[in-house]
């Protein structure tokens, strides 16, 4: 029995080093690095961007904490495939409404991607009640001229809640006196920004310490950045018809109360449903609108959908 012990004892060593062995065999060397990228699926360490900046101003990667930092937003971003590809597909059909907007407020382009790592370019609701693209608080929206109430809730409508945004953007620059600490103020508040800047003393987002969502969020922008920007060289393979894109409408105007969204949809050949996928701010199946308030609604162009 000892004789059959020491036996068996003797071939698991041989079997480990024999997977050892296979093991180093297999293990990329730097000659074939780059040509085993290519052949299958494989999980590979990211090397760090040149000039990784947010609206220009540089992310210091040379600091080993700010390396770390960015390099985790990068992995994370880059191996969450099926989120990252449908992040692609959006900003297509999303990013021509927010651009020319950015530019008219002089806001850097480079903010779309805030959009992006707030809601995943999708009309969300946040536990603490922010709600549309740019996950912008009741309080806040009231405060930069959007209109909330039971009827009508303008934080859904993209291109208002834009530019409310940007007002937000610009006046925590004007405040805070750089963008990558007025988009850390779009997380935490310009008070906040404010409070930390000057108990920490320091005047720079990389020299704070501050909690887990903030201190990761300009990373997350810069990150989603440089892979929206960059597809084919994180592994990112798709045609141009994948992509999705705006649907053709024209506005309606309405200035008078609408008491059935349902019966309004079908002088356009549409249903309720469609109605609601282009006006989303639009929150119930009437509009009271007692004031007259001039409102425009969008309608899908004739074609567009079938059996229209």
């Amino acid at each position: 029995m000892k004789i059959l012990q020491k036996g068996l004892m003797f071939m698991g060593l041989l079997g480990l080093c024999g997977l050892f062995i296979y093991a180093m065999q297999d293990a990329p060397t730097d000659e074939n690095y780059e040509k085993e990228r290519v052949n299958g699926y494989n999980v590979y360490a990211l090397e760090m961007p040149d000039n990784l900046n947010l609206a220009g101003e540089p992310v210091p990667v040379n600091n080993p904490d700010i390396y770390e930092r960015m390099d985790r937003e990068l992995l994370v971003n880059t191996y969450w495939q099926s989120n990252g590809l449908l992040m692609f597909k959006r900003a297509h059909k999303y990013f021509p409404i927010i651009e020319p907007i950015l530019k008219k407020h002089g806001v850097p382009d480079d903010f779309k991607y805030l959009a992006v790592i707030e809601s995943g370019l999708l009309n969300v609701v946040s536990p603490a009640g922010a709600r549309g693209v740019w996950q912008i608080m009741p309080s806040t929206a009231k405060e930069y001229g959007l209109e909330v109430n039971d009827n009508v809730d303008e934080r859904y409508n993209l291109e208002k809640s834009t530019e409310a945004a940007c007002q937000y953007l610009l006046e925590s620059k004007e405040l805070l006196g750089s963008w990558t600490l007025a988009a850390a103020a779009y997380n935490a508040g310009n008070t906040g920004v404010s409070r930390r800047l000057e108990e920490q003393m320091v005047d720079d987002y990389y020299d704070l310490l501050l909690g887990d969502e903030t201190g990761r969020y300009v990373f997350r922008i810069v990150a989603l950045k440089e892979i929206l920007s960059n597809p084919t060289t994180y592994g990112f393979n798709f045609r141009e018809k994948d992509l999705y894109t705006q649907v053709p409408t024209f506005k309606v105007k309405v200035d008078t109360a609408v008491t059935d969204f349902a019966l309004f949809a079908k002088k356009f050949d549409i249903n309720y449903k469609i109605l609601k996928l282009h006006n989303p701010w639009l929150r119930e199946p009437k509009l009271n609108n007692d004031s007259r308030k001039l409102y425009h609604i969008e309608i899908p162009k004739e074609g567009v959908y079938p059996n229209r």
